[in-house]
């Protein structure tokens, strides 16, 4: 049952992130990635919110599957990533927030332009 809730919501969450951030994009026009940038602060906010009601006890384990890891993941992990620093940050812990952030930024960067490379090196890619 749990993997269905999750299984939902990421599938909700992940036509949401193409409709919303296709709009968004629309309205803006080129030069700035702000349907991605409007994603992923909005997602940062909804994900706190749930997060939050469920810490107080007016969201179930289950409500918690549901939008915050499907809906939320779904719609942008960078939500995931947001709270999980916040949650660094509020236990005092600086250092790791920074090797954090920076690891995941620098590595994720990283890992993108290598798999872009290889791909072009196999043909996939001209």
């Amino acid at each position: 049952m749990n993997t269905l809730l999750v299984a939902i919501g990421g599938a909700i969450g992940a036509v949401g992130r193409y409709l919303i951030g296709g709009w968004v994009q629309s309205l803006a026009g080129t030069g700035f990635p702000l349907g991605t940038f409007f994603v992923n602060v909005t997602g940062s906010l909804i994900i706190g919110v749930i997060l939050g009601l469920v810490e107080r006890g007016a969201l179930s384990g289950q409500a918690r599957l549901l939008l915050a890891v499907g809906l939320m993941g779904g719609y942008t992990t960078f939500s995931s990533f947001s709270y999980d620093n916040l949650g660094l940050l509020q236990a005092g812990e600086t250092g790791r927030f920074l090797i954090n952030i920076t690891a995941q930024l620098v590595l994720g960067l990283f890992a993108a332009y290598l798999g872009v490379v290889l791909t072009r090196a196999m043909g996939g890619i001209s």
